[in-house]
């Protein structure tokens, strides 16, 4: 199944390991000792997080280091970005009517 970067970060556990990862690179164990859940439960996180290509994976010897592709995150930001427009455009529409009616009103 092929996974998007909203489905990644919709949840908080995810989230929370992407902003770990913003700060440098982990293997599994480095990042589970953050969180209250399983090894597995995290393995699970990290799986869907490279999936979504949000994470990359680098072989260190016997160790696994994970790696954030902040590029990826970049989806998420054009999104954000056309809410921002949308909504600035419904508030500037607002102002407007606010506008029209304090002129009546005098």
């Amino acid at each position: 199944m092929r996974r998007d970067v909203f489905q990644a970060i919709a949840d908080p556990t995810r989230r929370a390991i992407i902003m770990l990862l913003a700060v440098g690179a982990l293997t599994p164990n480095a990042i589970a000792d953050h969180f209250d859940s399983s090894r597995q439960a995290v393995s699970k996180h990290l799986r869907i997080l490279t999936e979504c290509e949000i994470l990359t994976q680098e072989q260190q010897g016997r160790e696994i280091h994970y790696h954030l592709n902040a590029d990826k995150m970049k989806d998420v930001e054009k999104w954000l970005e056309q809410f921002k427009m949308l909504m600035a455009k419904r508030f500037d529409q607002l102002d407007t009517v606010l506008e029209q009616l304090k002129s009546k009103g005098k």
